[in-house]
């Protein structure tokens, strides 16, 4: 039978190992509690899991979890198991005799948890089973996937919206990182009626340095990036599968450990190299965004991305990957024309309404007025989901602000280029009509009789690039992608080029050879602490290489850094280090005591 416990307090000590809780847990642990629906929108990192775990432990039958993905499941349930929590996981990556088994333990009253995916709970079978067991509490993990309105929407977590209705007498939690306002109320409405607390712990992650960088070259843009950093564990992140394993190779060509992960690879392949970058250290994974979700890594020191990502929330999902453990970490994002062009042709490619593609237009929109941004980017960032910040101090415009001179002749002569050119060709032709080019398409055309040609020759190349994409980026310009990404001049653009208004813009600079050096963190050890941490980190690696499972699953590395500085000699004294629990102690204490000595 699962362990009785006295309160949230004793479940957090006793099986956690914490004396306190993180900010904003107490008051969703409470909401639950209470018998009160919640929808908690929590930054990554700030501990969630927790969130619903505790209350699991002392409600009267076991709580349902709802994940999107089997390496999520696995990864919670190790690190329930590990800390001594009854949990049950049920799964298609599961033969069914374990399932069958994993159920009836649950049906038994064996487990506080039990883990599902949406589409075998909503089973008339699982349903049906379900209504035996009356549990108290349902958990939506990732609960973004819920809304329509949300980038990341799953047709099969659409039917979670049956539950409250189900089961009226069950409270409904969800859990996410990302969603905005209008998401909000979209997956509160869809889970439990809009009758429920939403709670909205913040977005900012304020130990994440943000820098953006037009592209140049973008594998060796990276490989500058990366030359103060061998040794660190961080992803990087690219559009496509063909560019995911020419990244890798260049990265292991100069040296680094570097791991492909992408759809194409076989299961067997991703699996094995997904354990590779949890169990070890200074791997690099370079990944599609098929990598990521469930991954509880926490001293991963960056984030890159070669190419832009789909949306702000996509961004902020996959930067906040990176330093979990509090600890300063590094974002970095490229982009250029072609990236723009390919994720417009995206979003017409999909087989949407139009409504659910004008609001995925516009949320590209949203991101690429971050990528042109000439004030702090955490503000535009926070801004987007609804969070008023002071400038941050620590990304790439506060650190070196940006100049804002006035392109208003420049941005005319291209616009007009645009409308003279009948709105029918993209970026590059447009640029080469302004800037005066005599080209066989020009002439085939007859673009170089139009008023436009050559009106732009004092400006280059580059600097027409840059103005096109900040004129995109604040709507005096749209790709259409219904007509093969041709350029096409909005209201406001048409306005500019018969003479009102000014346009301004960032002016471009030659990009510095080398990227920013990321502030060091605080020393937190003495090099004798440091040598012992060493040494606890070795003999954590090999109790988990022993047990086949990530290392943070054992203790993570804030556990290590407190009893390194604390350097208990006693039963007691390591009950006193924070994230050790009596059951972690029974299984890894004595080893980890002895190693003190």
């Amino acid at each position: 039978m699962p362990q009785a416990h006295a309160d949230k307090y004793d479940a957090l000590k006793t099986v956690f190992g914490h004396d306190a809780f993180r900010p904003g847990q107490e008051e969703v642990i409470d909401t639950v509690l209470a018998g009160e629906n919640v929808l908690a929108v929590m930054p990554t990192g700030a501990g969630k899991s927790l969130c619903y775990q505790v209350p699991a432990l002392l409600l009267d039958g076991p709580a349902i979890v709802i994940s999107p993905l089997v390496a999520l499941m696995d990864n919670q349930a190790a690190a329930l198991r590990a800390n001594g929590v009854a949990v049950s996981c049920i799964h298609s990556g599961q033969e069914r005799g374990r399932n069958v088994e994993e159920w009836r333990r649950v049906a038994k009253g064996e487990a506080d948890l039990l883990y599902l995916s949406p589409e075998r709970l909503m089973t008339d079978r699982m349903l049906a089973a379900m209504h035996k067991l009356q549990p108290p509490l349902f958990v939506v993990d990732e609960a973004h996937c819920v809304s329509k309105w949300g980038p990341a929407f799953r047709p099969e977590y659409a039917q979670l919206s049956e539950l409250k209705s189900r089961f009226p007498q069950a409270r409904v939690a969800a859990f996410t990182a990302t969603a905005d306002e209008g998401t909000r109320a979209d997956i509160a409405d869809q889970l439990f009626g809009g009758r429920g607390k939403t709670i909205v712990q913040g977005f900012d992650r304020p130990n994440l340095s943000l820098t953006v960088r037009p592209k140049t070259n973008r594998t060796q843009q990276l490989l500058d990036f990366m030359k103060d950093r061998r040794g660190e564990s961080g992803i990087v992140y690219a559009l496509s599968r063909k560019n995911t394993e020419e990244h890798a190779a260049a990265l292991v060509a100069e040296g680094y450990t570097a791991l492909p992960y992408h759809a194409g690879m076989s299961p067997e392949a991703r699996f094995e190299n997904q354990e590779r970058f949890i169990a070890e250290e200074g791997i690099v994974m370079v990944a599609t965004i098929a990598f990521g979700m469930g991954i509880d890594k926490p001293d991963i020191r960056f984030v890159f991305h070669v190419n832009l990502p789909s949306s702000p929330e996509a961004y902020y999902q996959e930067i906040g990957r990176a330093g979990r453990d509090g600890q300063p970490a590094d974002t970095v994002l490229l982009y250029g024309l072609d990236d723009i062009r390919m994720r417009r042709q995206f979003i017409t490619q999909e087989d949407t309404d139009p409504e659910h593609q004008l609001r995925e237009h516009k949320r590209l929109d949203a991101l690429l007025g971050y990528c042109e941004a000439s004030t702090c980017r955490r503000q535009v960032l926070m801004a987007y989901f609804g969070e008023d910040l002071p400038p941050c101090g620590q990304c790439d415009v506060c650190e070196n602000p940006p100049e804002r001179i006035d392109a208003t002749g420049a941005a005319v002569a291209l616009i007009n280029a645009v409308l003279e050119t009948g709105e029918r060709f993209g970026a590059n032709h447009v640029i080469a009509v302004a800037r005066g080019a005599d080209t066989d398409k020009i002439r085939q055309f007859g673009h170089d009789q139009l008023p436009s040609h050559g009106t732009g020759e004092r400006w280059g190349d580059a600097f027409f690039k840059s103005l096109v994409r900040q004129a995109i980026a604040t709507g005096y310009l749209r790709v259409d992608m219904s007509r093969y990404g041709r350029l096409v001049a909005t209201a406001s653009g048409r306005d500019l080029a018969s003479g009102n208004g000014d346009f301004l813009m960032t002016e471009p600079k030659a990009p510095k050879k080398k990227m920013r050096k990321r502030k060091p963190a605080p020393e937190l050890l003495d090099d004798a602490d440091q040598e012992l941490l060493v040494r606890l980190k070795g003999l954590r690696r090999e109790m988990a290489r022993d047990l086949g499972k990530p290392a943070y699953i054992i203790f993570s590395d804030a556990t290590l850094i407190d009893m390194a500085q604390k350097r208990p000699m006693s039963r007691a004294q390591m009950l006193d280090v924070s994230g050790v629990g009596e059951t972690k102690f029974e299984r890894f204490g004595e080893a980890f005591l002895a190693a003190m000595n």
